[in-house]
């Protein structure tokens, strides 16, 4: 095996992402994230004192992308201490 230019260490390949059905609003859909964000919303609804559907409808109705990219954003910007649902709404 030839050596490589720089030290390598390979990295474990991450969680494939988790499908979930929800009911928002009464309506069905589908929400995929990698495990670790599915962690991070449910901690998330919990200080909230919010059910983790309701914590979605929130996200939901202020997105302006996928669901499931809102909810990263939400959750990245909650964890840097910035008010999340102005975040995902900026265009």
């Amino acid at each position: 095996m030839p050596s490589l230019p720089f030290p390598f260490s390979p990295q474990p390949p991450p969680e494939m992402p988790r499908k979930h059905s929800l009911t928002i609003a009464g309506h069905a859909t589908s929400l995929t994230l990698e495990p670790i964000f599915w962690t991070a919303l449910h901690e998330a609804a919990a200080a909230e004192g919010k059910p983790l559907a309701a914590l979605v409808a929130e996200i939901d109705e202020a997105r302006t992308t996928n669901l499931s990219s809102a909810v990263r954003v939400w959750l990245f910007e909650r964890e840097r201490g910035r008010p999340a649902l102005e975040s995902i709404a900026l265009k």
